[in-house]
């Protein structure tokens, strides 16, 4: 995919989800949101699925940059990654590669930013195979 990378963990989903929140916040990222998808479905279309959160990461310096540089751009913030169960001891843990996604804007700035994005998302995915 030229548009996400990922890991697998060997944990069940809950102490998955734990371990990429610590992992983001050692890197300073923040989760400023947390979509979970299996509950939301189940509530509105009656449809069961298995443990699927979306996060939004964010590191407060990187967005002002961007949205500084070129305002629309927060349309494509935060960067988002999936938790999602694979079988009940294993998780995967997708994340949004920044690079393509900021490159919409044709924005120098944006791309900086998107560069070093990428750069603390990857050590993120790096901490979690750790």
């Amino acid at each position: 995919m030229s548009y996400a990378f990922g890991v697998e963990l060997d944990l069940p989903f809950a102490a998955a989800l734990d371990r990429v929140q610590t992992a983001l916040h050692a890197e300073k990222l923040g989760v400023v949101s947390d979509v979970d998808v299996a509950t939301i479905l189940k509530n509105k279309l009656g449809e069961e699925m298995g443990d699927y959160h979306i996060l939004g990461a964010c590191a407060p310096g990187l967005a002002k940059r961007v949205i500084d540089s070129e305002p629309v751009a927060g349309t494509l913030l935060p960067c988002n990654l999936v938790v999602r169960r694979v079988a009940d001891s294993r998780t995967a843990v997708d994340f949004m590669d920044p690079v393509p996604v900021l490159g919409l804007a044709k924005d120098a700035a944006a791309n900086r930013v998107a560069e070093e994005a990428l750069a603390i998302l990857r050590r993120v995915a790096e901490r979690l195979k750790a």
